[in-house]
């Protein structure tokens, strides 16, 4: 295995040690225990803590940002808000299931460890990307000046209802993402 690709497997690795047993239970041991690797094999990849968190929010992000990008290719600027509403009610969805869970949990571990690390919190500021201009655009079609902002916004409150129903279990029903998506377009 290269060590590229060896990276990518500790970074993936620490993402599932860090959602499953959270930030006191992301230790070089847990992610060498968790990959089948020998022990030390972490701690020769990143040194300190610090390394390895810094490698599993940059692996995070990219992993995110391709399904994000790839999502909003696919899917393009939505064509009426239905459309809208539809998409980020998928994309929610998407965020508390399986693999998305398990990044969204270790993604708002990160974040809060971002107070205390300004290193973390450069690397997972919100990034321009295919599904939030598809976003900006349908807003901006609709004739609103600050759409920029309003995608912001809106994007931000789906974001809250997702670690809602992290934190507290659950789906988030499309009649919330309705709301949402009418109160940005008001």
């Amino acid at each position: 295995m290269s060590a590229s690709a060896r990276r990518a497997l500790l970074a993936d690795t620490a993402i599932d040690v860090l959602a499953e047993h959270g930030m006191r239970g992301l230790t070089h041991r847990a992610v060498d225990r968790a990959a089948g690797l020998p022990p030390g094999t972490t701690s020769a990849y990143h040194r300190t803590r610090q390394s390895l968190l810094t490698a599993l929010a940059s692996r995070l992000v990219e992993r995110d940002q391709a399904e994000i990008q790839e999502a909003g290719r696919r899917a393009g600027a939505p064509r009426d808000a239905e459309e809208l509403v539809a998409g980020l009610a998928a994309f929610t969805a998407l965020r508390l299931t399986g693999e998305g869970r398990r990044r969204s949990l270790a993604r708002y571990a990160c974040a809060l460890e971002s107070v205390h690390h300004p290193e973390l919190r450069e690397i997972l500021v919100p990034r321009d990307n295919a599904a939030r201009r598809s976003v900006e655009e349908f807003l901006a079609a609709q004739g609103l000046e600050d759409s920029r902002e309003r995608t912001i916004t809106l994007l931000t409150c789906v974001d809250g209802l997702v670690f809602d129903r992290l934190v507290h279990g659950g789906t988030v029903p499309v009649e919330e993402v309705r709301r949402l998506v009418a109160a940005a377009l008001r």
